[in-house]
């Protein structure tokens, strides 16, 4: 491992712990924050982007003079891991008073496993688009759900492209089986229906079965609640079968990331929606870019909402408890309604603990996006 940037990596001074990164030491000078995010499996491709602009916003936020006069540290925790020992080892940190808070990107089950066990301890703030209803306390939600995303998308498709009829493939976890759920309802409430679902396990490489059923359905669009590699190698696959020449694809889970791994001829009629696509043309978004292309250089990752959404996931861990003025959570979560903070998609506020937002709508053009419109 390299030598760590300002605000990442080991500290200088404290008490050594035996908790999973084993070279973590409790600074009371700091305020350390437990970043989950995937460094393996199918979402292991959103990580360098996910650990940058994390950085990037914790480097901003110690030049403004941190949190509560005190150095803002990340803490790296492998959120592609298990869910029980991302749980554990995040519980750990907790408890030994390593870190005061916990943000970033992972799938829904390391949420469900991580929350009940620390959330009512330290603030948290959760930064991936999921299923909707997550009501434990101390958690803070930046990203979108299924009734401000799915639905409008699938409203307007349906308006504009006559699409009628959907067939739903997902990972066999329970952020694809509750979206599905709401996906049948989507589909009645715009005219039309859902002919079929198929869900797989995490890391699938066999798409044989499920485009099969795809070709020997009516369908004429596939709502893709696929993560990561394993969304790029569908989009190989459905290519590879000519699917594309009849069925359109829609993803809320798509970013630059996964559509240059996916490769230009496989995305044609493929849609995505979300709050942040790269090609957003706002002056938050540009100096986004700028600020992240100064830092880590051209060869760094394409930027994209998922990795985007770290550098939220800070940014409002650090309002809130700026907010608040201490790092207990029942204070957070009682000023949390008064909240906003800054970021490449502009001013945004909480309500009810989630992040009130923009959703977009947009289309695959080789390996990047058009945004089509605001939903």
């Amino acid at each position: 491992m390299s030598a760590p940037a300002p605000g990442y990596g080991r500290p200088q001074a404290g008490e050594r712990l035996a908790a999973g990164a084993s070279w973590l030491t409790v600074d009371r000078g700091v305020v350390s924050i437990a970043l989950v995010y995937p460094m393996r499996g199918p979402a292991g491709m959103f990580g360098p982007s996910c650990e940058q602009c994390a950085q990037l916003a914790v480097e901003e936020v110690n030049q403004r003079g941190g949190v509560l006069g005190r150095e803002l540290r990340l803490v790296p925790v492998d959120g592609g891991a298990p869910p029980a020992e991302v749980a554990a080892e995040v519980e750990a940190l907790v408890s030994t008073g390593a870190v005061q808070g916990v943000t970033g990107w992972h799938i829904s089950s390391v949420r469900q496993a991580v929350a009940p066990r620390i959330a009512h301890r330290v603030p948290y703030v959760y930064t991936a688009l999921y299923e909707g209803g997550e009501r434990t306390e101390g958690v803070f939600l930046t990203s979108e759900t299924p009734d401000a995303q799915l639905w409008p998308a699938m409203r307007v498709l349906a308006a504009d492209l006559g699409i009628r009829r959907w067939f739903v493939v997902g990972n066999d976890y329970v952020w694809p089986r509750r979206t599905t759920r709401a996906a049948y309802r989507y589909a009645l409430r715009s005219g039309g229906r859902v002919v079929g679902h198929h869900f797989l396990p995490l890391e699938s490489h066999d798409y044989v079965e499920v485009l099969r059923r795809i070709e020997r359905s009516d369908a004429d669009a596939v709502l893709m609640l696929l993560v990561g590699a394993d969304a790029v190698r569908f989009n190989r696959a459905f290519a590879r079968s000519r699917l594309d020449q009849r069925c359109l694809r829609l993803s809320t889970l798509m970013d630059e990331n996964m559509l240059l791994a996916s490769g230009a001829t496989n995305t044609r009629g493929l849609f995505s929606t979300a709050g942040f696509f790269a090609g957003l043309v706002t002056p938050e978004n540009l100096d986004f870019h700028g600020q992240f292309a100064r830092r880590f250089g051209l060869e760094a990752p394409p930027l994209g909402s998922l990795g985007e959404s770290c550098y939220e996931g800070v940014m409002l861990l650090s309002a809130l408890i700026a907010k608040a003025g201490t790092l207990d959570v029942r204070a957070v979560e009682a000023s949390a309604d008064v909240v906003s903070y800054d970021g490449p998609r502009g001013e945004l506020r909480l309500r009810r603990r989630h992040v009130r937002q923009r959703i977009y709508l947009a289309e695959a053009d080789g390996l990047d996006f058009t945004v089509l419109a605001e939903l």
